[in-house]
């Protein structure tokens, strides 16, 4: 290893304590609910889930739980509370689906991350990571990717810099 890749190690540690560092543009989570599996996302217009609770009310204990988890990443508003909606129980359940991660894979996202000296955008899809700092053009990594990981660590696949066999 050289001292330019432990150097990038060194600041992947550093933005990893910095979660803010990063903004989700857009997201898109496969949530294994009580019920079944929901696809939810994260856009420009706001989120949006696969789920019967959402259908009718525009918010559910997926989204609330998400936001809950990434609400350093995120960084909107959470979603109201809607009429109607069993606001105890939905509480309740998106607080138990934050302790239990297992149930959330990160399919992709869109990302911003403030860097030392300038804003770069890392997107994720199933598996692939991508970066525009120039480090990850010649290495297939950046220390923007390796925060993210630890970041995200057990939602995403960790970037790959050896072909897989």
């Amino acid at each position: 290893m050289d001292a330019s890749m432990i150097n990038k190690i060194q600041k992947a540690k550093e933005y990893a304590d910095q979660p803010e560092r990063a903004t989700f543009n857009s997201l898109t989570v496969e949530f294994r609910g009580d019920n079944s599996v929901y696809i939810v996302q994260l856009g420009n217009d706001g989120w949006s889930c696969t789920c019967p609770g959402f259908q009718k009310y525009a918010i559910c204990p997926h989204i609330m739980a998400l936001e809950k988890l990434f609400k350093p990443i995120i960084k909107r508003e959470p979603v109201p509370y809607a009429p109607g909606q069993n606001i105890v129980s939905d509480v309740k359940k998106a607080k138990r689906y934050a302790d239990e991660t297992d149930r959330i894979t990160i399919k992709s996202f869109d990302c911003t991350f403030e860097g030392y000296n300038k804003p770069h955008q890392i997107t994720y899809d199933n598996g692939k990571w991508t970066s525009t700092a120039s480090f990850f053009q010649q290495r297939g990594v950046c220390s923007h990717t390796m925060a993210l990981e630890k970041i995200l660590k057990g939602f995403v696949e960790p970037v790959r810099t050896e072909p897989v066999v």
